[in-house]
Order: C-alpha cells, then sequence, then structure tokens
C-alpha cells in the first residue's frame, strides 16, 4: 500500500463541477492498493498517518500530529502511484489492484483511519473522474510504502 501524504491549509474533491468533500488543515492522503496488500498494511499505514508529526508546534517545529491540530483528512484513491516506468514512456499500472480487491482495501482503510485517529475522514469517490484541488503547506510532501516498514 502506497500513500503520497500532503500537509495541506485546505484540499477538495470535485465531481461532475461539484464539490465532494473538502478540508481545512489537515492531510490529504493519494492512496495506492496492490493485490500483496492486507489488513496489516491498512493498519501500520492507518497509525503512522495519524501519528505523523509534520505540523509546527508553537516553537515552529515539525513536532505535532494531525491529531494534536485538531486537523482534517481527505483520503483518495490512485491507482496511479503503483504506475511502472521501467519499459517504455507510457507507464504499466499492472501492479495496481483490481476494483473488485480494490474498493474494499479502501473503505477499510478510510474506517481504520478514522478510528486510530478520531478524526471523520472524506473522502473521493473510487473511480470517478475527480478534480483535487490542495494548496500544500509548506509544502510538506511525505511518501509512505508498507512494503517498505523497516
Amino acid at each position: 500500500m502506497r500513500a503520497v501524504i500532503q500537509r495541506v491549509s485546505e484540499a477538495s474533491v470535485t465531481i461532475n463541477h461539484h464539490i465532494k468533500s473538502q478540508i481545512g488543515e489537515g492531510l490529504l492522503i493519494l492512496l495506492g492498493i496492490e493485490d500483496a496488500d492486507n489488513e496489516e498494511d491498512i493498519d501500520w499505514l492507518c497509525k503512522k498517518i495519524s501519528q505523523l508529526r509534520i505540523f509546527n508546534d508553537e516553537a515552529g517545529v515539525m513536532n505535532k500530529s494531525v491529531m494534536e491540530i485538531g486537523g482534517e483528512l481527505l483520503v483518495v484513491s490512485q491507482f496511479t502511484l503503483h504506475a511502472s516506468t521501467k519499459k517504455g514512456n507510457r507507464p504499466s499500472y499492472i501492479r495496481a489492484s483490481k476494483p473488485d480487491y480494490a474498493i474494499p482495501m479502501y473503505e477499510r482503510f478510510v474506517k481504520i483511519l478514522q478510528i486510530t485517529s478520531g478524526i471523520p475522514v472524506q473522502t473521493g469517490e473510487f473511480g470517478a473522474d475527480m478534480k483535487v484541488r490542495l494548496l500544500n503547506d509548506g509544502p510538506v510532501t511525505i511518501v509512505m510504502d508498507s512494503k517498505n516498514k523497516e
């Protein structure tokens, strides 16, 4: 499971010219799922994201988590995070899970992230043509892969 975590001042997802979800200060999480992912990957990633200390404390040091600042969470599925660009110029998405596996995993991730963080989680819509708008704060962008835990 691969995630791109962006500290944002605000973010939103628009589908068919209508805003589906929007958040203020918090984290925008782009999530890629592959067939090798399981419950352990979800639990590990949700715990890491919830406790990730990338928000400034009173001294201006990145020392607070999204939970500590009362921030918000937005999760958007993004199969292109598992793109392979080894051959040619057209990316291959063979590692990305098909919807029958990815959708339940995505929904489980959202549920566990909400439980772990205690923060309601906003979402995009799996498989939809989404327009994601964000104001990256910092900018701060962190990439995590549950297959690289050590």
